[in-house]
């Protein structure tokens, strides 16, 4: 499957050297390279140069010798084409406690999640921050074995925890999601609002892929279940990690079956509660007043490609 669109968190200047993860000497090798830099992750926020409201926000990195402490770390890999470092420049992801993260940087306000804020990242800094935060809540979640409940050992650089009783070995996962824009016989985007949104916040449906089930399968039967519709002609888009906590974002287009055009969608009443169809000339009126999936999302991505435009909703006016 080609891409069709270019998404915030779908772009990488990182090799990530998996071959080297084996090498038992690697940590000690990578802090005597001058050029090997710290990515530190403190409950799961990352500092920035600027501020998060920057239009181009980058990542603070750090040398070894400036961070020598940390809970957890992981080779992520080394630096390919990218425009603030040396090719062949190594990063560690270093995640942080409460005293390490002060040492560096007291002030709590300056550590950011950039689940909003982070779409103007660098192509490094991109593929980084997903690596890196995907990585923190894999650890922070799976630090027992799910045989017999010991603690594991990190292993092989970061991306293997292992049973020391029964030598289980366990693997970062990536829970596949997929996300739907639904378009109808007038060429109408399906919208939908949870409960627990602000008032007039609105976005395309997702939901998770099951055991045993393919990623079309899953369009059709989601989009059922949220809304009652039934779809046809499920086509892939694009794709992009989503770590929080760590999953994958696979964005799919879809006509509603003609032999259902005239059914009106209903929403499930749990996950959705409200579900609109909106013309390109509702989204230019209402602009203003929506408040749209922020630039990082696929969702966000997903509805400009099918409206033609940038779209400057109440999210980019700092209304919400």
């Amino acid at each position: 499957m080609n891409d069709v669109l270019s998404l915030p968190l779908a772009r990488s200047a990182v090799d990530r050297d998996y071959l080297s993860r084996t090498k038992p000497d690697l940590f000690t090798a990578l802090a005597a390279n001058p050029t090997t830099k710290i990515l530190p992750v403190f409950d799961g926020k990352v500092l920035l140069t600027g501020s998060a409201n920057d239009p181009q926000p980058e990542l603070k990195l750090f040398s070894p010798q400036e961070l020598p402490t940390f809970n957890y770390r992981a080779y992520l890999g080394k630096t390919i084409g990218a425009q603030e470092l040396p090719d062949d420049s190594a990063i560690i992801l270093h995640v942080l406690d409460q005293d390490a993260a002060n040492a560096i940087e007291p002030n709590t306000d300056s550590w950011h999640v950039l689940r909003r804020t982070g779409a103007g990242l660098s192509d490094l800094g991109a593929g980084i921050y997903a690596q890196g935060l995907a990585l923190y809540n894999w650890n922070k979640t799976h630090g027992f074995c799910p045989k017999c409940g010991t603690a594991t050992e990190v292993a092989q650089a970061g991306w293997v925890r292992i049973c020391p009783v029964d030598k289980h070995e366990v693997y970062p996962r990536t829970d596949p999601a997929i996300i739907v824009s639904v378009i109808d016989d007038q060429d109408r985007i399906l919208l939908g609002s949870q409960g627990v949104w602000e008032e007039n916040r609105w976005s395309i449906l997702a939901g998770f892929v099951e055991a045993g089930e393919s990623l079309t399968a899953a369009v059709v039967r989601e989009i059922y279940e949220e809304a009652g519709v039934r779809v046809v002609e499920p086509t892939y888009l694009a794709s992009q990690a989503w770590p929080f906590p760590y999953s994958l974002m696979l964005g799919f287009t879809a006509k509603v079956d003609p032999r259902h055009a005239k059914s009106e969608p209903v929403p499930d009443g749990d996950e959705i509660e409200k579900l609109r169809w909106f013309s390109r000339e509702d989204i230019a009126r209402e602009a203003k007043d929506l408040l749209l999936p922020g630039r990082m999302t696929i969702s966000r991505v997903m509805i400009e490609h099918w409206y033609g435009d940038t779209i400057i909703s109440a999210t980019e006016q700092g209304l919400n």
